[in-house]
């Protein structure tokens, strides 16, 4: 009981605080070498008069960072082992797309490629009028993809519109949608014709604004250019 009447006594009274114990401690560091059992309690190990060994917490505090980066290490494996499948399958459905022979084998091959790679619920090619619509694909009123992506607009993804009136029999099961602009040259002497990518989502957050669209839109780029590959008949 000696040191703490000790610290009492150069401290001027029994109310002590952090700062002067700490100032006590450094004065008098022997006192909590020589308490052994003091050292246990608090998860140090003596190895001598000098010596203090702060194994249990440091390995606590080192086993804790290891879990964490354990932890970040697998998020972003997980992360890259997705993305790089996405991507694989990416390639294999512009393989598909290459073999059309047609603007509705194109579309059969569009829809068939993303319910088989990406689980989605379908796809479909929209063009606008005037001017002849391909068999299989969907045709808009002048004006349509404005409507759904504004003037300027190129992609739109989240929960469906009530009115897009695109995917046929399979509509009511799309939850979400995404929405590619595309211009094929098909029009009369290869002018532009506006017209969209739609992919349909049974999850109601398969598709979501925060989202990035670089694969879709690659997939809507490579119909884009096949589409030109044969003319439109009207």
């Amino acid at each position: 009981m000696s040191a703490p009447t000790d610290l009492m006594r150069e401290t001027g009274g029994p109310e002590l605080h952090w700062p002067e114990v700490r100032d006590w401690l450094q004065a008098h560091p022997q006192i909590l070498l020589d308490d052994r059992s003091l050292l246990e309690e608090i998860g140090l190990k003596p190895h001598g008069r000098n010596v203090v060994e702060f194994g249990p917490a440091a390995l606590t505090r080192l086993e804790a960072v290891v879990t964490r980066e354990s932890d970040a290490r697998k998020e972003i494996e997980g992360v890259a082992r997705a993305n790089f499948a996405a991507q694989t399958q990416t390639h294999v459905a512009t393989l598909d797309l290459m073999e059309s022979r047609s603007h509705s084998d194109l579309a059969r091959r569009l829809d068939a490629s993303v319910q088989a790679r990406f689980g989605l619920a379908g796809a479909v090619i929209a063009l606008e009028k005037p001017g002849g619509v391909p068999f299989g694909w969907r045709g808009l009123e002048e004006g349509g993809v404005d409507r759904w992506l504004g003037d300027h607009g190129l992609t739109w993804l989240g929960p469906a519109f009530e009115d897009l009136d695109l995917f046929g029999a399979g509509a009511e099961a799309v939850r979400a949608v995404a929405l590619i602009r595309i211009a094929p040259h098909i029009g009369p002497d290869g002018t532009l014709r506006s017209g969209l990518c739609a992919f349909g989502s049974l999850e109601e957050d398969g598709f979501t604004p925060q989202m990035g669209c670089e694969l879709v839109a690659f997939i809507a780029r490579v119909v884009e250019r096949m589409a030109e590959r044969w003319p439109i008949l009207n």
